[in-house]
């Protein structure tokens, strides 16, 4: 690639990303209360050899050591996770004095670091309790994560130019309150619906919160996880699936959000008869209120496949069970994750994004890379195979930025390797190695080449 191909705009951010509950351990230090994945990894056959996140990279004490590796990258800003139990144990009431006081010491490091925080409010980590009194099915879960964002903005807020509500939503509602591989581990049926819907109201009313008490210039946005959706074949119940994962995947979330509507094709997947009671008159317009930007994780495109459905009753049936296999081309590369690699599925997917909403705000990639089985020999970790997945995928941001769509920033996942929910320590996607027995953190070879790109990007 030529030197002018390897830039990006004046002002591109480059960045890392991590969450709480993947990087900290310290989980019953200074306060802090049980959460979701505290209690699911804990439950023998949940987690990949029966791994926790109790101890994980040990991030709350080495956030030091951490923040000296992300500036020698020479990374713009760094997105980070709140631990929700951190701040409130039981998920409402008094604010935990020295959980605030961790981040406060984050913020201030990452600051005299010259790098931005970019704060997650919820990474996954619910406060056990507020599970235990229904979790994201039930509608208070929402009005706490409000009072709770307000409680993190009051004390942060003066220190952090960039707050995103959720993380993928998607993953929280369907895979853990659906297919019950992640936390809390539920099966509800189409009542994962629910959870899904008041997820939306939480970021509606935490953004009301946020906006409320704007300092300065700061930006508020949420973060959704997608991927461009191709059929599998041309074949006409292809092109009916390929319509049915959108929907699924994306256009749940993405359509109140960004659209102020909810999918017109919403009933026919799931039936005419499911129960949308959960939802109340004004809940769009609280949910679509303007965004100052909107995250986007990729990680790979979807090829699907129409296949008959598990449960042929739909009042039984889970709402990720919608007659849909991936089926992607199998001369495509995969990652240690099984998942296919086709850079051009990021610049296909952006272009469909900034085509679908017209008003799009301005959009940051907050999570992109690849696990691969990395192994340290010598002290040296050489990781051939992300050096290539980046190259191609920072390619493709760039590609789309030429097509006209307004993307912002780059964040790579990960910073580090860390706690990969249900498989464990088992999967790499760092470009930081980490010895779990012993907490060396030893930058591999991407680490190396990252800092090269970000230097070329900037020109």
């Amino acid at each position: 690639m030529s030197d002018e191909g390897l830039r990006f705009p004046q002002g591109f951010a480059w960045g890392v990303s991590t969450a709480s509950y993947q990087i900290e351990g310290a989980v019953d230090e200074d306060g802090r209360g049980t959460s979701i994945w505290d209690t699911f990894s804990h439950t023998p056959g949940n987690v990949v050899r029966g791994d926790t996140g109790d101890v994980a990279c040990d991030h709350y004490h080495r956030y030091r050591e951490d923040v000296a590796l992300m500036r020698d990258l020479g990374v713009d800003t760094y997105r980070f996770s709140i631990a929700w139990p951190r701040i409130q144990p039981t998920g409402k009431g008094p604010v935990e004095q020295a959980g605030l006081d961790f981040y406060r010491r984050l913020v201030d490091e990452l600051t005299d670091a010259g790098i931005r925080p970019s704060v997650t409010l919820y990474h996954w980590d619910l406060p056990q309790p507020l599970e235990d009194a229904g979790g994201w099915m039930v509608r208070d879960t929402a009005e706490r994560f409000a009072e709770y964002a307000a409680a993190v903005h009051d004390a942060l807020g003066d220190g952090v130019p960039q707050w995103i509500t959720l993380n993928e939503p998607y993953c929280s509602a369907f895979i853990g309150y659906a297919d019950g591989r992640h936390a809390p581990g539920r099966r509800e049926g189409h009542g994962a619906l629910a959870a899904a819907h008041h997820l939306l109201v939480g970021h509606g009313l935490a953004m009301q919160a946020l906006r409320a008490n704007r300092r300065g210039d700061e930006t508020f946005g949420i973060t959704l996880n997608m991927n461009h959706v191709l059929p599998a074949t041309d074949a006409p119940e292809d092109v009916a699936a390929a319509r049915r994962a959108e929907l699924l995947g994306t256009r749940v979330f993405s359509d109140p959000v960004l659209a102020g509507r909810y999918p017109a094709d919403e009933r026919e997947v799931w039936g005419e008869l499911t129960d949308f009671s959960f939802r109340r008159y004004g809940d769009l317009d609280l949910v679509s209120a303007p965004l100052d930007f909107v995250g986007l994780n990729n990680y790979y495109p979807t090829y699907a496949k129409d296949a008959p459905t598990v449960d042929p009753d739909p009042r039984r049936r889970v709402a990720t069970d919608i007659g849909v296999v991936e089926n992607p081309p199998a001369e495509l590369p995969r990652t240690a994750m099984g998942w296919p690699v086709e850079a051009d599925g990021l610049r296909r997917l952006l272009n469909w994004f900034a085509t679908t909403y017209p008003r799009l705000p301005p959009v940051y990639i907050t999570e992109n890379g690849a696990a691969y089985p990395d192994v340290a020999v010598d002290g040296r970790v050489d990781d051939p195979r992300r050096v290539a997945y980046l190259d191609a995928y920072i390619g493709a941001v760039r590609a789309a930025v030429d097509d006209g769509v307004d993307v912002r920033g780059y964040y790579c996942w990960s910073f580090m390797d860390n706690f990969e929910w249900a498989l464990g320590y088992s999967a790499r996607f760092g470009l930081v190695y980490v010895d779990f027995e012993t907490q060396q953190r030893i930058p591999k070879t991407s680490y190396h080449w990252y800092r090269d790109r970000i230097a070329a990007a900037r020109g």
